[in-house]
């Protein structure tokens, strides 16, 4: 059962909705988002995670910054950034190497305290049954703190009543087997900066470290897909090894690359990229910064899904913002 059906399940029934009615089932939904976004390091999986249904309908901000004291845009000699017109003929292979060079002359910046936090508000969509006939998704924000070592893992949400800031925090294990990719920001952090810059050493060094276990039946291909897509979505990526991550993925078959830019969650203009294994999943990536901006699940030429970055900074504390 997948969370799109434990979401309909806890839905059914309901009748015309009041503040009481609603408060138990807003408390479940809630569970779901933070054991669903718990799910979200389980990097294997390819099905859509929904997770953080835990608000109503939100008009979400345009906005996006990189990570407050990390690696940012170089001031000089950044590549002009993608139109839709440029990416017409345009090879996914092309687009990553382009990408790779701008993002591989961005300044290195020190690395986060272990105490500290990566905070990360994004947006999400996910088909609602009332909503669908009118808007087709449901679009609610979501805020995460992670603590950079790994040991615990916070999910704000907005109190319904007085508008205050609610957290959710929980102990977090790592390493645990069998339960796919459950390295810490850290972790992955310091792998990613030893990752080469040639995609054929970087895929390598992506092999031999072995994150991931092995779906059963996988092809060599499908888990370089799995094994990419986690260091892909990894919280902090130093400007050298996304460089790395880029080229590696330029070297896997079936990738395709759309030929327009597409709207993202909050309205942004953004490049999608299908990383062949998972075809209706896109990979979005800024057209300006070439950053990593989140993903979106197509089916049958709609939107079915997906993930947008709005903000993210290294805060001291779960709840602080930067």
């Amino acid at each position: 059962m997948d969370e799109l059906t434990e979401v309909r399940q806890l839905r059914s029934g309901a009748s015309a909705p009041d503040r009481a009615r609603l408060a138990p089932g807003r408390a479940r939904l809630l569970d779901a988002a933070w054991a669903g976004e718990r799910r979200r390091r389980r990097w294997a999986r390819r099905e859509f995670v929904l997770a953080g249904v835990v608000a109503a309908v939100t008009t979400v901000a345009v906005t996006a910054s990189l990570l407050e004291g990390l690696d940012g845009p170089s001031p000089n000699g950044k590549p002009a950034a993608l139109t839709g017109a440029d990416l017409k003929g345009m090879t996914p292979a092309e687009l990553l190497e382009r990408a790779a060079e701008a993002v591989e002359g961005q300044p290195a910046v020190p690395e986060p305290r272990a105490d500290q936090w990566i905070y990360r508000k994004s947006t999400l969509e996910a088909p609602d049954e009332e909503e669908v006939q009118v808007t087709g998704v449901t679009a609610v924000s979501q805020e995460i703190w992670t603590r950079y070592d790994g040991g615990a893992a916070a999910q704000g949400w907005r109190s319904t009543e007085d508008g205050s800031l609610r957290l959710r925090t929980t102990e977090t294990r790592q390493g645990a087997q069998g339960e796919g990719d459950n390295r810490s920001p850290r972790e992955l952090y310091r792998f990613l900066t030893t990752l080469p810059s040639d995609g054929e050493d970087a895929l390598e060094a992506i092999r031999e470290e072995d994150a991931l276990p092995a779906e059963k039946g996988s092809t060599q291909v499908e888990q370089d897909h799995a094994e990419i897509s986690a260091l892909l979505d990894a919280d902090i990526k130093p400007s050298k090894g996304l460089a790395g991550l880029y080229r590696a993925l330029a070297t896997l078959p079936d990738l395709a690359l759309a030929d327009h830019l597409v709207e993202d969650g909050t309205g942004r203009r953004v490049i999608a990229l299908s990383e062949g294994t998972a075809p209706d999943r896109y990979r979005l990536i800024d057209p300006e910064t070439y950053d990593v901006l989140g993903t979106q699940d197509i089916r049958g030429g709609k939107v079915i899904g997906g993930s947008s970055l709005i903000t993210s900074a290294v805060v001291d504390a779960a709840g602080e913002r930067g």
